[in-house]
C-alpha cells in the first residue's frame, strides 16, 4: 500500500514537473513574440514564428486554443494574410467552447473573427457566429454587452436599423438588470442615434429625455460622465441642425462646448470600475473633442458665420493630422471628410472655388482609400461638384452632377437639398426644362406637403419659388414668397438666405422702378454679405447699387456716390474673375465631367478656362 503511494507520489511530482516545464517554455516563446511584436518596427515574422514554435510541444488545450488566439490575431492587424489569420481564429473559437471558464480567449476569438468575416465581405458567417457568442456570454457582462454593440454595429453598416436597435434595445434592458446605468446610457443614446437616422422623432424625444436623466443622475467616473454628456448634447445638436433650427440649438450647443472643455481639464482615472459591464468608453477624448469642433463647424455654416466655420475647421483638421500619426481609426476619415465638405462650401460662398477644387480633390482621394467612405459620401461629393459647376457657370455639368447625386442618395434632407439647387439650375437656363422644373417645384413646394422637417431647407424652397417667379416677371408673387424667407430665415438667424433674399427684393424694386426701396434692400443685404463674407451676393449687391447711385443721388440724396459703387463692383468682378480662370485652369476642374463610377485617380492639364463669368458680371 505504501508503496503504491510512493509510486503515484511519484507520477504527480511527475506530471507537476511536467506542467512546470512546458510553462516554462511556453512562457520564453511567449516572451520572445511579443518583443518581437512590440520592437520598432516590430518583428512580425520572428513574432509569428515563435508562436508557431508552440504547437510542435503538442500543449494543453488552453495553451493551444489562446496561442491560435494570438496568432490570428497578429496575422489580422498586423498582415495581409487574411486566410492564415482566419484559420487560427476559427480553431481558437472551436477550442475554446470545450473549455470551461475560458471566457476571455473564447469571445474574443468570436469578436475578432466575426470582424475578420465582414473584412471579407462574409456577413452572413460573422452574423450567426456573433449571435452563438451573444447567447453563451449571459453570464459575462462585459462580453456579453461588448458583442452586442459589434452585432448591432453589423446591422448598422447594411443599413438594417430596425434590427440595430431591437439589438440596443435588448443591451440597455440587459445593462439595466446588471446594475449598469452607464452602459444602460451608452445603450440608449446610441439607439437615438439609429432612430435620428431613420427620422422617428416620435420615439427619438421620450428616448433622449430617459437618456438626460440617466446621464445626471449616473455617479461614477467623471470622464465617463461627461461623456455620456457629450453624447446625448451631441445628439441634441444634430437634432436641431437638422431640423434647420439655427438659433434655437444655441444654448445646446454652448453646453456641449462647456462641456469638452471640462473633459479635456480631466485626468484619466486608472481605477477600473467594480463593474465589469462599465468597462467601455464612447470616444476617445481626443476625438469627442474633434467631433464637438465638426458640430460647431455644421452650425456656423447654417447660420452663415463661415469666418468661424474656417477658424474651427483650422482647428478640427490640424488635430485630425496628429490624431492619424498614431491612430487608423476609420471614423477620424469619416471626420475628416464631413469638415471639408462643411469648408468646401464655404470656400464657393466667399469667393475660393480653386481651394474649394483641390478640397473636392482631396475628398477623392480619401474615399478612394476607403469604399466603405465613398459609399457613404458619393451623393455629398457630386452634390459639392455640382455647387462648383454652378459656381463657374457650367450649368449643364452642373445639371449632371446633381442629377447623380439624387440618384446615389436616399437621405431626404440632402434629396431635399439638392433639389432645390437643381431647381436653381433650370431657373436660370430659362425655358430648355420647364416640365422638369415645375415637377421638382411641386415636390419641393413649401405652401403644401414640405418633403422633410427642415425649417431651414423650406426657407431655402420659399427662396427658390421666389427667384422661379422673378425670372417669369410675375413680381408681386416672388415679393411674397421672398418676405416668407426672410420672416423664416431671421427667426432662425439664417444670415445668408436672409442676404439673398434681401438683394433679391432689392432687385425687383429696382426693375419695378422703386430706387428706394430698393437700396433699403441692397444696403443692409451688402452689410450682411460683407459679414458672411458672400462674395456673390456681394458682387449682385454692388451691381444693383452701381445702377441705382446716380438715381438715387438724385431721389434720395443719401445714397453712395455712382463713382464708390462703380469701384466696388469692379474690385469684386476682378476677385471673382481672377479666381474663376485659377479654378478652371486647374487640372482637377476635369472632375466636373465624372458622373460614374468610383473617383477618377489623375486629372490631365487643360490649356486654360472653357467657361464664362458673364452671368455673373
Amino acid at each position: 500500500m505504501a508503496a503504491q503511494a510512493a509510486a503515484a507520489a511519484q507520477a504527480a511530482a511527475a506530471q507537476a514537473a511536467q506542467a512546470e516545464a512546458a510553462e516554462s517554455w511556453y512562457l520564453a516563446l511567449l516572451g520572445f513574440a511579443e518583443h518581437f511584436r512590440t520592437s520598432s518596427p516590430p518583428k512580425i515574422r520572428l513574432c509569428v514564428h515563435c508562436l508557431q514554435a508552440v504547437f510542435p510541444f503538442k500543449p494543453p488545450q488552453r495553451i493551444e486554443a489562446r496561442t491560435h488566439l494570438q496568432l490570428g490575431s497578429v496575422l489580422y492587424h498586423h498582415t495581409k494574410n487574411s486566410e492564415q489569420a482566419r484559420s487560427h481564429l476559427e480553431k481558437a473559437w472551436l477550442i475554446s467552447q470545450q473549455i470551461t471558464q475560458f471566457e476571455d480567449v473564447k469571445f474574443e476569438a468570436a469578436s475578432l473573427l466575426s470582424e475578420l468575416y465582414c473584412q471579407e465581405n462574409s456577413v452572413d458567417a460573422a452574423k450567426p457566429l456573433l449571435r452563438k457568442a451573444i447567447q453563451i456570454s449571459q453570464q459575462t457582462p462585459y462580453w456579453h454587452c461588448r458583442l452586442l454593440f459589434q452585432l448591432a454595429q453589423l446591422h448598422t453598416l447594411e443599413k438594417d436599423l430596425v434590427s440595430a436597435c431591437d439589438l440596443l434595445g435588448v443591451g440597455a434592458e440587459y445593462a439595466r438588470v446588471v446594475g449598469s446605468e452607464y452602459t444602460r446610457a451608452l445603450f440608449l443614446l446610441s439607439k437615438g442615434m439609429l432612430l435620428l437616422m431613420e427620422r422617428k422623432l416620435q420615439e427619438v424625444h421620450p428616448l433622449l429625455t430617459l437618456c438626460g436623466q440617466i446621464v445626471e443622475n449616473w455617479q461614477g467616473n467623471p470622464i465617463q460622465k461627461e461623456s455620456l454628456r457629450v453624447f446625448f448634447l451631441v445628439l441634441q445638436v444634430t437634432h436641431y441642425l437638422d431640423a434647420g433650427q439655427v438659433k434655437s440649438v444655441k444654448p445646446c450647443l454652448k453646453q456641449l462646448q462647456q462641456c469638452i472643455q471640462t473633459i479635456s481639464t480631466l485626468h484619466d482615472d486608472e481605477i477600473l470600475p467594480s463593474n465589469p459591464a462599465d468597462l467601455f468608453h464612447w470616444l476617445p477624448k481626443e476625438h469627442m473633442c474633434v467631433l464637438v469642433y465638426l458640430v460647431t463647424v455644421m452650425h456656423s455654416m447654417q447660420a452663415g458665420y463661415l469666418e468661424k466655420a474656417q477658424k474651427y475647421t483650422d482647428k478640427a483638421l490640424m488635430q485630425l493630422e496628429k490624431l492619424k500619426m498614431l491612430d487608423c481609426s476609420p471614423i477620424l476619415s469619416s471626420f475628416q471628410v464631413i469638415l471639408l465638405e462643411h469648408i468646401i462650401m464655404c470656400r464657393l460662398v466667399t469667393g475660393h472655388k480653386a481651394t474649394a477644387l483641390q478640397e473636392i480633390s482631396q475628398v477623392c482621394q480619401l474615399c478612394q482609400q476607403s469604399p466603405r467612405l465613398f459609399s457613404n459620401h458619393a451623393a455629398q461629393l457630386h452634390t459639392l461638384l455640382g455647387l462648383y459647376c454652378v459656381s463657374v457657370n457650367c450649368m449643364d455639368n452642373a445639371e449632371a452632377q446633381f442629377t447623380t447625386a439624387l440618384r446615389l442618395t436616399n437621405h431626404q434632407e440632402l434629396w431635399a437639398f439638392i433639389v432645390t439647387n437643381l431647381a436653381s439650375v433650370y431657373i436660370r437656363e430659362g425655358n430648355r426644362h420647364q416640365e422638369v422644373l415645375y415637377s421638382l417645384l411641386e415636390r419641393i413646394n413649401p405652401d403644401h406637403s414640405f418633403p422633410v422637417s427642415s425649417h431651414c431647407l423650406r426657407a431655402a424652397a420659399f427662396y427658390v419659388r421666389g427667384l422661379f417667379s422673378f425670372f417669369q416677371g410675375r413680381y408681386n408673387e416672388a415679393k411674397r414668397f421672398l418676405r416668407e424667407t426672410l420672416k423664416m430665415s431671421n427667426a432662425e438667424d439664417l444670415n445668408r438666405l436672409t442676404a439673398c433674399s434681401l438683394v433679391l427684393l432689392g432687385h425687383i424694386f429696382y426693375v419695378l422702378g422703386n430706387h428706394r426701396e430698393s437700396n433699403n434692400m441692397v444696403v443692409p443685404a451688402m452689410q450682411l454679405a460683407s459679414k458672411i463674407p458672400d462674395m456673390s451676393v456681394q458682387l449682385w449687391s454692388s451691381a444693383l447699387l452701381r445702377g441705382e447711385a446716380e438715381t438715387l443721388n438724385k431721389a434720395c440724396g443719401n445714397a453712395m456716390d455712382a463713382h464708390e459703387a462703380a469701384q466696388m463692383h469692379q474690385n469684386f468682378s476682378q476677385q471673382l474673375l481672377q479666381d474663376h480662370i485659377e479654378a478652371c485652369s486647374l487640372p482637377e476642374h476635369n472632375l466636373i465631367t465624372w458622373t460614374d463610377g468610383p473617383p477618377p485617380v489623375q486629372f490631365q492639364a487643360q490649356n486654360g478656362p472653357n467657361t464664362s463669368l458673364a452671368s455673373l458680371l
